[in-house]
């Protein structure tokens, strides 16, 4: 998208100005003045997309069909900021808490899912151009997502992932790349740095020759890091071939290499990690700990288009190597492969308008997971050979039947089987009689809500669905004492109900969604040694429940000059998080999310391509750090600006200052049972005071 959509130029809060978006409104397009002579701008029709690759206008009408909380970012938003995590991308996102803990690893979490998870991801399915990238067990990690390589990425909050097979707690997030339709322009490159030994660059070529067309974007990343032993260096290829058979079949295939190279840092104690923020832990140096990791991706989406509706077929394999000396070496070989047909409807049922969707879903993953004594970063003596394979069986379907013009009554439903098998051969070579543990889950997760849209650009919806988590091998196979154990977990289940709206009226948009969850056999994490993956537990009952708010106005307009205008935007995510009457935590909250997390920005920005923004993170009450309630970590308020200033010949240059009065804060931590008892070293201070700068050239 170029100059015929200024608005995205804007510093309107993305899940906010996304309920504009997906209703096909500019949020803020400069008022008719006679009086003013516009300045001269080269109009550009907006890029159609394709049947594999949808629009930026495609996916966001797709996405806000759904009766429920659902959100989009387009990456036009932060692409003029040193995006440089998942963070950088969903962070103004309602609903959605993202926190840094060194390098590109963060906490993600939607609604409470992992919210007592230490690392990765759990809870959330995460898809790149609608095809999974999780690992087949469930769990996954983010770096073979590219911030700066991406066009949008869509948020299903809990069961309005079933759109795309999802009925986890936290729902799916489908980030998606460009193509050689819908890029910006054929060539692009890009270079920033700054602050902690920090340089990136990037570049993107993309063509069209007849009926085939790809792109190609290549990222090299490399960073000293704010602490000691934090260096990290990173390698992510991301690219996509297309070819149109004919109007109505088209087939893209998407490869992927990622190369992570990430010294790790450690945990600190409360004392040292607001005080000595920089020093990394002892037992991070003496064990020279790491992640490293080589990724391969290929995946393949063909799409034929129907007299009403169409047929997605998609096929993948993901291989992926570790090597993590942490408080073992482990060291993992890992295949991911799936299939899934999904078919989308338009047709009239009675005389009435009604959309289908429809599909299925197989995946499966092998690991040969091993284990060795860390002995300064290399391996030891082997501790553990075993085989972990996860296998799933899928199928789901969502009906919108609208009963008058403006009102959909929605109902859907997703059957599923995972089955999780695990063979121990021992700390030596495999043997003929391994340990054979294994466990099956399966149900059926219904989902029913209504969608009103009452004028233009308005909307209102309630829901209600039933989510299943299904526990991975870090639950299922756990570290307890010296030894590796098979720990049969149940399944996470539960019910949420959510009511909300969206829209843009004039200059205001807004995004909001209250949501109630009650929940059985919650999976929890406790950490028992700060160097140990945490272990994980079924807790009985618990209520999570908030409020997801997203605000935007555009309070001035045409202030010093035609087409420029102040804006303000608002996040707001309330997190009340407890147990239910639980035998030993009681009413306590869950530890691991703050309560209370706010983010305001006001913005100036020109159609002729300058913005400047201002803004404020504020956590007022910090989170609980254990089940027994006894530990906070410090509020906090953080400071940063943003500038940047896009010239007519494709240059763009950026100014991006974070933390600016240097407050020291907790990013993260891990939870534990009980403060006064436990070893509580299991935090990560925030980064402090930094500025990064850059170039990007479009060409």
């Amino acid at each position: 998208m170029k100059r015929a959509n200024p608005w995205r130029r804007a510093a309107v809060l993305p899940a906010a100005a996304l309920s504009t978006a997906a209703l096909g409104q500019a949020a803020s397009a400069p008022d008719p003045t006679p009086e003013h002579v516009l300045p001269t701008v080269t109009a550009t029709a907006p890029a159609a997309g394709s049947l594999t690759a949808p629009s930026i206008g495609q996916q966001r009408r797709s996405l806000f069909e759904s009766a429920g909380s659902v959100g989009f970012v387009d990456a036009a938003s932060y692409t003029n900021t040193y995006a440089s995590d998942l963070r950088d991308v969903l962070k103004d996102a309602p609903g959605v808490y993202v926190q840094e803990r060194y390098g590109q690893e963060l906490r993600l979490s939607v609604r409470g899912s992992g919210v007592a998870r230490g690392f990765h991801t759990r809870g959330i399915d995460i898809l790149q151009d609608g095809v999974p990238t999780n690992f087949a067990d469930g769990s996954g990690d983010f770096y073979q997502i590219d911030p700066i390589g991406l066009s949008a990425a869509e948020i299903y909050k809990g069961g309005n992932g079933l759109a795309y097979g999802s009925t986890t707690l936290g729902g799916a997030i489908n980030f998606t790349t460009p193509t050689a339709l819908n890029a910006e322009a054929p060539n692009m490159a890009r270079v920033d740095g700054g602050s902690f030994g920090t340089i990136r660059a990037s570049g993107q070529v993309s063509r069209q020759i007849g009926a085939w067309d790809f792109l190609a974007n290549l990222t090299v990343n490399h960073s000293e890091g704010y602490r000691n032993h934090e260096r990290g260096q990173y390698e992510q290829l991301n690219a996509n071939l297309g070819y149109r058979f004919s109007p109505s079949v088209e087939t893209r295939f998407y490869f992927g290499a990622y190369i992570v190279d990430q010294l790790l840092p450690g945990t600190l104690s409360l004392n040292d990690a607001l005080n000595n923020p920089r020093m990394a832990s002892a037992s991070a140096l003496a064990g020279d700990q790491a992640r490293n990791t080589r990724t391969e991706r290929l995946a393949n989406v063909t799409t034929v288009k129907l007299d009403n509706g169409q047929l997605d077929f998609s096929t993948w394999v993901i291989h992926k190597s570790l090597y993590h000396p942490i408080f073992q070496v482990i060291d993992q070989d890992y295949w991911t492969y799936g299939f899934a047909p999904r078919y989308t409807g338009n047709f009239t049922l009675g005389g009435m308008r009604n959309q289908l969707i429809a599909g299925a879903r197989f995946f499966g993953g092998n690991n040969n997971a091993r284990q060795y004594v860390n002995v300064n970063g290399s391996r030891g003596a082997q501790t553990l050979n075993a085989a972990q394979d996860a296998y799933n069986y899928e199928a789901y379907l969502e009906d919108r039947l609208y009963v008058v013009p403006t009102v959909a009554l929605m109902a859907g439903a997703k059957a599923y089987r995972n089955r999780r098998e695990y063979q121990d051969y021992g700390g030596l070579p495999a043997s003929s009689t391994p340990k054979s543990d294994g466990t099956t889950y399966s149900g059926v997760n219904p989902k029913f809500g209504v969608l009103w849209e009452p004028r233009k650009d308005v909307q209102a919806f309630i829901d209600i669905t039933r989510s299943a988590d299904v526990p991975d091998f870090s639950d299922l196979n756990q570290t307890i004492g010296a030894t590796n154990q098979f720990v049969p977990l149940a399944a996470q289940r539960g019910w949420t109900l959510e009511a909300g709206t969206r829209g843009q009226v004039d200059r205001f948009g807004w995004d909001l969604t209250v949501y109630r969850s009650l929940v059985r056999d919650q999976l929890l994490q406790y950490t028992v040694s700060p160097d140990v993956p945490a272990s994980t537990f079924n807790a009985n009952r618990t209520i999570l429940q908030g409020v997801e708010l997203g605000a935007s106005a555009d309070v001035l307009r045409n202030v010093a000059g035609p087409g420029d205008k102040i804006t303000v935007s608002q996040l707001w995510n309330f997190s009340d998080f407890r147990f239910d009457n639980d035998p030993v935590y009681g009413n306590n909250r869950i530890a691991g999310i703050p309560k209370h997390v706010l983010r305001t920005t006001l913005a100036y920005s020109q159609a002729a391509g300058l913005r400047v923004a201002g803004t404020i993170d504020w956590v007022p009450t910090g989170a609980y750090v254990d089940y027994a309630n006894t530990m906070k970590v410090p509020a906090y308020v953080l400071f940063g600006i943003q500038a940047s200033y896009e010239f007519q010949r494709g240059v763009t240059l950026f100014l991006d200052a974070r933390n600016l009065a240097d407050k020291r804060y907790i990013s993260d931590f891990g939870t534990v049972a009980d403060a006064r008892t436990a070893n509580t070293a299991v935090f990560y201070p925030g980064v402090g005071r930094a500025f990064y700068a850059g170039v990007k050239f479009k060409f």
